[in-house]
C-alpha cells in the first residue's frame, strides 16, 4: 500500500525544495482545464503505462487526481514498476482546494 501526504504538507515540501517534489496529474484533461496544480506533469490515468519515462526516479512524485481514487491506483502501479518514492495526494485536488489553495475551482 502507497504512503498518502496531506496537501499542507506537499505544499511545505514544495515551499522548502521545490525540485525535491513532481505533482502528476492523472485526471482527464478536461478536469485539468477546470482546475489544475502547477507545476504538475499531466498524464492521464489510460495513459500511464506507456508514458512511464516521463517520470523522474530520482524525486518523490505524488500522484494526484479528484479525490484519491484514481491516484491510489496509479501510485501502487508507478511503486510496482519501480518507483520508489511515490505519495499519494490524501483527497486529491478536492482537499487541496480547501486546504491549500481555495481560489481552486471546485468540481
Amino acid at each position: 500500500m502507497v504512503e498518502e501526504i496531506t496537501g499542507p504538507e506537499v505544499a511545505e515540501r514544495l515551499r522548502r525544495d521545490p525540485m525535491s517534489v513532481v505533482l502528476l496529474d492523472v485526471r482527464e484533461l478536461w478536469e485539468r482545464e477546470v482546475a489544475a496544480i502547477h507545476p504538475s506533469i499531466h498524464i492521464p490515468l489510460a495513459e500511464i503505462s506507456q508514458r512511464l519515462d516521463e517520470l523522474p526516479k530520482d524525486c518523490t512524485v505524488v500522484v494526484y487526481c479528484h479525490s484519491g481514487a484514481r491516484s491510489a491506483m496509479v501510485a501502487g502501479f508507478l511503486d510496482s514498476r519501480g518507483f520508489s518514492r511515490v505519495l499519494n495526494l490524501a483527497g486529491g485536488i478536492d482537499a487541496w482546494s480547501v486546504e491549500v489553495n481555495p481560489e481552486l475551482p471546485r468540481y
